[in-house]
């Protein structure tokens, strides 16, 4: 082997090296606010942290950390300079007109979040920067920081419809970013389009994780594309939840690992919060590294 051949494949292989490190090291957040967001203490957590049980409560995880409990968060926890990098958007599908809120890239990104509302629940809620802790915020910062895109998106039901509208708006920014992966995250109700994607053989087949937040169940996840994937699932669950009660959820949970002992899921029980509670103490930092560290 030539001299210069020697040196061009000692150029190649290295640029491989440091182009495969950059992407491990877009494959993992950096930090915002992780001070701030971190969880309260540890009630008790198995040895691997597949399971655990947090100290939340109201006082200071509402009272002491918003400025007007439940309506307006306390100015340290947000930044709102992220609001430069959102855009209020209309996508044209063939399953309908898709309104919805993007934040970051919507082209090249390295991650995709969505966030899907529950019962009464709009695009705006999964944007709004003061409510639910900051922890909406938190997320906009994560994924514009990070080279990501954030989604918020209506919808018109929770059926097959939203599913198929919430499936072209995945499909479509998919497209524009295709090295992304793609997490999608469903407050309460909401949980019912999880699971349907999580079934339909093009999502299923696509996205990388799932984030059920004081949400429902569904045993048909176990013949899912998803499932056959080993795509993560986390569970957030008040244990004071009156909707979607903790137990059923926490049984369902145990069900997935006694299917597979080594399935890639997370449970976070918020000890006496209530249904609302996981969106606003889940740490989405820490969960979503979890998820890109599993993501198939």
């Amino acid at each position: 082997m030539s001299i210069r051949c020697q040196i061009f494949c000692a150029f190649a292989v290295a640029t491989a090296l440091l182009s495969s490190a950059a992407q491990s090291q877009t494959l993992s957040l950096k930090p915002f606010k992780d001070d701030l967001f971190a969880y309260p203490p540890t009630l008790s957590s198995d040895i691997n942290g597949t399971y655990t049980v947090i100290d939340y409560r109201e006082m200071r995880d509402i009272n002491q950390r918003d400025q007007v409990p439940e309506r307006r968060v306390n100015a340290q926890y947000t930044d709102t300079s992220v609001r430069k990098m959102q855009q209020d958007l209309l996508l044209k599908t063939d399953a309908g007109d898709v309104r919805h809120v993007a934040v970051g890239k919507t082209e090249g990104a390295g991650i995709i979040v969505l966030y899907l509302h529950g019962q009464g629940g709009s695009r705006k809620q999964g944007v709004d920067d003061f409510t639910f802790g900051g922890n909406f915020n938190r997320l906009k910062n994560l994924m514009a920081g990070n080279g990501g895109l954030y989604l918020s998106p209506d919808f018109p039901d929770f059926g097959d419809t939203g599913a198929a509208q919430v499936a072209a708006l995945i499909g479509h920014y998919a497209e524009q970013s295709p090295g992304a992966k793609i997490f999608v995250a469903c407050g309460s109700m909401g949980g019912a389009l999880c699971w349907k994607l999580a079934a339909r053989k093009d999502m299923g087949g696509r996205i990388n994780g799932l984030l059920l937040l004081g949400s429902l169940w569904d045993e048909s996840f176990f013949t899912s594309p998803a499932f056959k994937r080993r795509v993560p699932v986390f569970f957030g669950q008040g244990s004071h939840d009156v909707v979607y009660p903790v137990a059923k959820q926490e049984a369902f949970f145990r069900s997935i690992l006694t299917k597979s002992k080594t399935y890639p899921t997370r449970f976070v029980r918020f000890e006496t919060g209530t249904h609302g509670t996981p969106i606003r103490m889940t740490d989405w930092r820490g969960t979503l590294n979890w998820m890109l560290s599993k993501a198939p």
